[in-house]
């Protein structure tokens, strides 16, 4: 009994001893947090920050500073860790595990943001780096926001295993959960391999910074090995060729910082979520004085003359201000997002300067991509029609140009934002149809007096109308011009469809911008309600 007094007692005197030293108060503690914090943003290994300059790129924080206003950014979860063993990892557990997760301000707009950290792991997905993505998605949706995903990142964790996979499919799941819902903008800054290029394949938009940006599904290795072929990685899947060729990319720059600017003024034009009305500028410009004299002279009244339709365009928008999506594929139609009388539209030309501003296959699922995303985020569509038909070839039709071309049919006939259409020249057959004519909805359609709308060219439809009489002329040559010109004058003169309906009217090509921001405003609050459905199934 005495041995155990003996033992309490001397329990209680260490107790006492220990409670004698000193407890590290509030301002110590505090003090400690901005130290680790301090640590936390220098990002620690100072030879990790050099060798990425080294490569041209910036680091994960220095490009959340490019992308939103200063001091703005509040990161969360900086100081998460990975919770695996095995393979060296549970002696090297960096705080943040390899992507920096947080939100800002961007223009004075909230935007959520992920950056993979390419010092830590290489930017490698395991479990916690995902579970961080997951968070920032998740609250990004919650709080109705834009959320931005800079990549530079060596794929999946090896050393975590299938782990590491989930993780991939639960960010997936969020993505397709988030589309429609706010704005997902995929930022290529490094390698993206494997089933990560998919991460940002189901985003809204994705920019890629020549020379360090690279996707593929599978590498340089993987093909040589299976294919026999050998190419290296910008080859395979550099800016260069996900902008031009691939289409995955809408956007590619020579740098970061060029590419940050972008990214912040497609957000000033894009709405925070679905339900809020695209952000409006204040007009500065007088309203009753839109008048651009120029647009005469610009767009040659032979309909065999081209010209750029982006030059349009750019006379039309608000301060020549606007940004043009896949520029450099499938340019043979202009998609473009800019202001018009201070309203955000979305606007879809034909390019006459490339493949006569035909419709083919690429042309088509740009097209019908960019529409579907305005009609998502209730974007106003202005459709400038310059078109003589969808490119012939056997080529196309193989490859399936009737199902292509049915994307770009379906996402106008989907589409409930205001639509206005204005034909500049030629609008000849199914093309016409489908560039959102009245037929398959558009609200209002206006057209300038070099309009020609008709199922096709009047030398092709003489040719065939007339071809009896063309034949048993004593000069041929002379009786097809007299049937062309025929044709031409009762059945394409400005004013047929006017005529009948599928014009509201023929307008003077430099009121075009007045008559235009007119109806933007005058449209600015339809709504239309689709039947009840899960989804429609679209042409895939």
């Amino acid at each position: 009994m005495t041995d155990l007094n003996d033992r309490t007692l001397g329990d209680l005197e260490r107790r006492l001893e220990l409670t004698e030293l000193p407890t590290p108060t509030l301002q110590e503690r505090t003090a400690q947090l901005h130290r680790m914090q301090t640590d936390l943003r220098s990002g620690g290994d100072i030879e990790a920050t050099e060798r990425q300059h080294r490569k041209g790129k910036l680091t994960a924080r220095e490009r959340l500073d490019l992308l939103f206003d200063d001091g703005t950014f509040h990161e969360i979860e900086g100081f998460r860790r990975h919770r695996a063993t095995g393979f060296g990892l549970e002696h090297r557990r960096p705080a943040t595990d390899g992507v920096v997760t947080g939100w800002g301000l961007v223009h004075g707009r909230r935007v959520f943001a992920y950056a993979h950290d390419f010092r830590i792991f290489g930017g490698a997905l395991g479990e916690a780096h995902a579970q961080k993505i997951c968070k920032v998605l998740d609250l990004a949706v919650s709080a109705g926001c834009p959320v931005v995903g800079v990549n530079d990142g060596a794929g999946a964790r090896i050393q975590e295993g299938v782990t590491a996979l989930a993780g991939y499919g639960e960010i997936f799941r969020r993505h397709v959960t988030a589309s429609g819902v706010i704005p997902q903008i995929s930022v290529m800054v490094g390698p993206c391999a494997g089933g990560a290029a998919y991460s940002p394949a189901l985003t809204d938009f994705v920019f890629a910074v020549e020379g360090i940006a690279q996707m593929f599904v599978t590498g340089p290795d993987v093909v040589a090995a299976v294919t026999g072929e050998s190419v290296g990685m910008d080859e395979l899947g550099g800016a260069a060729v996900h902008s031009e060729i691939s289409g995955v990319a809408h956007f590619a720059h020579d740098n970061e910082a060029d590419c940050f600017d972008d990214v912040r003024f497609l957000l000033s034009l894009l709405p925070q979520n679905n339900h809020d009305h695209p952000p409006a500028d204040q007009v500065v410009d007088d309203p009753t004085d839109r008048r651009v004299d120029t647009l005469c002279t610009m767009v040659p009244a032979d309909p065999k003359m081209p010209y750029d339709m982006r030059a349009v365009i750019n006379e039309l928008v608000d301060d020549g201000q606007w940004i043009e999506v896949h520029e450099r594929w499938a340019r043979n139609v202009v998609c473009v997002l800019a202001r018009i009388g201070g309203e955000v539209v979305g606007i879809v030309g034909n390019q006459p300067t490339v493949l006569a501003g035909a419709l083919d296959i690429a042309a088509s699922e740009k097209a019908a991509r960019f529409v579907t995303m305005c009609d998502t985020f209730g974007i106003t569509l202005v459709t400038l029609v310059d078109v003589p038909g969808f490119l012939p070839g056997v080529d196309q039709e193989r490859r399936g140009i009737i199902r292509h071309g049915a994307k770009l049919l379906y996402a106008y006939c989907n589409a409930t934002v205001p639509r206005i259409q204005v034909v500049l020249r030629k609008a000849y057959g199914g093309a016409y149809i489908v560039m959102d004519s009245r037929s398959i909805g558009c609200d209002l359609s206006f057209a300038w007096p070099t309009n020609e709308i008709a199922v096709m060219g009047a030398e092709g439809a003489a040719n065939i109308i007339f071809r009896r009489e063309i034949a048993s002329a004593p000069d041929p040559e002379l009786a097809r011009r007299e049937c062309i010109a025929r044709y031409r004058d009762e059945l394409m003169h400005p004013y047929y469809a006017a005529e009948r309906g599928l014009v509201d009217d023929v307008i003077d090509p430099a009121l075009t911008r007045t008559v235009l921001a007119d109806a933007i405003a005058t449209l600015t609050r339809k709504r239309v309600r689709l039947p009840e459905r899960r989804h429609g199934n679209q042409p895939a």
